[in-house]
C-alpha cells in the first residue's frame, strides 16, 4: 500500500532569510560566491569571527543545503552546493543595499570586485559586461529577441523587474571566432544571461560563460586575486581583449 503524498505548502522564504540575516553567514556565502573551496579557518577570518563561531555557522549552512564540505587531512573545505546557490546570492545582491566603505582597504577591494570578478563559474563585473557587449557588437552572439524585462536602449533592468529571460545564441561567425580563441561552441547554441548585481546589466553565464572565463585565465589575460573573488586584468589582456574580441575596456 503506497503512502499518501504529503501536501506541499508555499515556499518558506523566511527560512532562507534567517540564514542570510546573520552577517557572518552572509560574509561566508559572499566569500564562496566565486565557486572556490575554502578552509574553515579562512572563512572564519573572512567573517571576522572565532573558529568555534564559524564552525556553528558553517554547520547551519551545510544543514540547509547551501554549502557542501569535504575533509582533507585535518582541514575541512567548504564550497557552494551548486550554481543555484550562486544564483541565489547574485539575486539577493541585486536588491540589497551596498555596505558603507570605511577604510581604504575596503574601497580598494570593492573597486576590484566591481571591475572584474568570478560569478560562481563565469566572468562578471564591469569587464564581464564589456565582454558581453563586445560579443554582441561583433555578432559573435545574437539576441534571441526583444524582452519586456530590459530597457534595450541601455540593457538596464527597471527596478523590481526580472533578468532578461531571452538570452543569446552563438552565430556561425561567432563559433568560428570563439574557436580561434580556443573556446568551442556550435552555431545555434543557446547562451544564458546573468544579471550583474553591481552593473544591473547582463553578462553571459552557463557553459559558454564558464568556458570563456577559463580560457581567459589559461591565456593569462586574467589572473585570480588570491585574497578575494576579484579577477585582475593583465597587460596581455589589456592588449588582446580589444584586438581579438573588440572589447572596450572599462
Amino acid at each position: 500500500m503506497s503512502a499518501r503524498a504529503q501536501p506541499i505548502g508555499d515556499t518558506d522564504l523566511a527560512a532562507v532569510g534567517a540564514l542570510l540575516a546573520e552577517p557572518a553567514r552572509a560574509k561566508v556565502l559572499l566569500a564562496l560566491a566565486d565557486g572556490r573551496s575554502l578552509a574553515a579557518s579562512v572563512l572564519a577570518a573572512e567573517a571576522r569571527v572565532a573558529a568555534s563561531t564559524a564552525s556553528h555557522h558553517l554547520a547551519r549552512l551545510v544543514d540547509a543545503g547551501l554549502l557542501t564540505v569535504v575533509t582533507r587531512g585535518r582541514h575541512r573545505y567548504f564550497t557552494l552546493a551548486g550554481p543555484g546557490v550562486g544564483e541565489l546570492i547574485e539575486a539577493v545582491a541585486r536588491v540589497a543595499p551596498a555596505q558603507p566603505i570605511t577604510s581604504l582597504r575596503q574601497g580598494t577591494r570593492a573597486h576590484a570586485v566591481r571591475y572584474a570578478r568570478r560569478c560562481y563559474d563565469h566572468l562578471a563585473g564591469r569587464l564581464g559586461v564589456a565582454v558581453t557587449d563586445a560579443l554582441r557588437r561583433q555578432r559573435v552572439l545574437a539576441d534571441r529577441g526583444a524582452s519586456p524585462y530590459l530597457d534595450h536602449q541601455t540593457d538596464r533592468r527597471p527596478a523590481g523587474q526580472a533578468v532578461d529571460p531571452v538570452g543569446y545564441t552563438v552565430t556561425e561567425h561567432g563559433a568560428t571566432t570563439l574557436a580561434e580563441l580556443g573556446v568551442y561552441a556550435q552555431s545555434g547554441d543557446l547562451v544564458r544571461p546573468c544579471l550583474d548585481w553591481t552593473e544591473q546589466r547582463a553578462h553571459i553565464a552557463g557553459p559558454l560563460g564558464r568556458s570563456l572565463m577559463t580560457r581567459l585565465l589559461d591565456l593569462d589575460w586574467l589572473t585570480h586575486d588570491p585574497a578575494t573573488r576579484a579577477l585582475r586584468l593583465t597587460d596581455a589582456g589589456r592588449t588582446h581583449l580589444p584586438d581579438r574580441l573588440g572589447v572596450q575596456l572599462p
